[in-house]
């Protein structure tokens, strides 16, 4: 289960069909050196997205 604390290396590296989804809300920097560090809660305030909608559709 992908939670908002977890960061996005860590999305990643555990669920790497995950990527699809985050690159499908816009977040195409799943690679760069500040997803391993950057929670998803961060990330998403970053790209303006809905954290809950996010959630959703990563743990469909």
């Amino acid at each position: 289960m992908v939670t908002k604390d977890m960061t996005i290396g860590q999305i990643v590296r555990t669920t790497p069909e995950a990527v699809e989804t985050l690159m499908s809300f816009g977040m195409g920097c799943v690679g760069c050196p500040s997803s391993q560090g950057e929670t998803l809660e961060q990330a998403a305030a970053v790209h303006g997205l809905d954290l809950e909608s996010l959630l959703t559709a990563l743990n469909k």
